[in-house]
């Protein structure tokens, strides 16, 4: 596994078992539990996995998150920690890295913004630029639904664009700030938004995200 992705991994782990299973999540409706179950079953039943995404897997991803679930809490903490299968794709370090660096520092601070004690955290200058460098790529993607024009901006003045249109909202922050706010967790996010009053009311409760 490569540093960022082991790293996130380790953290989302030990903020789980600290926080308890039955811990909320800025995940809407899920506790711990529910969210180290996801974690579990997106890298071990790529069969279910599939329903994140595909209406047909629906019924499959919610028997394998029931399954889940009802197992130990301890257990599925140790199944995060110890990473995928061999055979799986993500044990490869190469798709590690790309798949669950953002994954698990998003899942991480879904644990962490949803308790009342909560510190801001402040990133290395790699995993930040690491975290620009994904977002770049993937910011037409969460942004699709947007319904308004969106630019995304680090403090050092680079921007992305993550949806064509107008009005535009200018959304400012670093870059760990911006995925959290790209992946959905606008309410969470530490970020300066420029635009109209009604264009950022709008950004605010859009569904972003994959």
């Amino acid at each position: 596994m490569s540093t960022h992705a082991k790293r996130e991994r380790l953290l989302l782990a030990d903020l789980l078992e600290a926080a308890g299973p039955e811990a909320p999540t800025l995940c809407d409706g899920w506790t711990c539990r529910d969210l180290a179950a996801h974690v579990v079953v997106r890298e071990r039943r790529p069969d279910a996995a599939g329903g994140l995404v595909l209406g047909v897997l629906k019924a499959r991803l919610d028997k394998a998150m029931a399954e889940y679930t009802a197992k130990p809490y301890e257990e599925l903490i140790q199944l995060i920690r110890t990473g995928p299968p061999r055979l799986s794709p993500y044990a490869l370090k190469q798709i590690d890295e790309a798949a669950n660096a953002v994954e698990f520092y998003v899942h991480a601070e879904d644990v962490r913004r949803a308790q009342p004690d909560w510190s801001p955290r402040e990133l290395d200058p790699v995993f930040s630029d690491a975290l620009w460098s994904r977002l770049e790529k993937l910011a037409r993607l969460t942004g699709r639904r947007s319904p308004v024009g969106l630019v995304l901006r680090r403090p050092n003045g680079q921007t992305a664009v993550a949806h064509k249109g107008a009005p535009v909202v200018t959304v400012t922050g670093e870059p760990g700030e911006l995925t959290l706010f790209c992946f959905g967790r606008q309410a969470s996010a530490a970020v300066t938004l420029d635009g109209q009053k009604d264009a950022v009311a709008a950004l605010t409760v859009a569904a972003l995200g994959i």
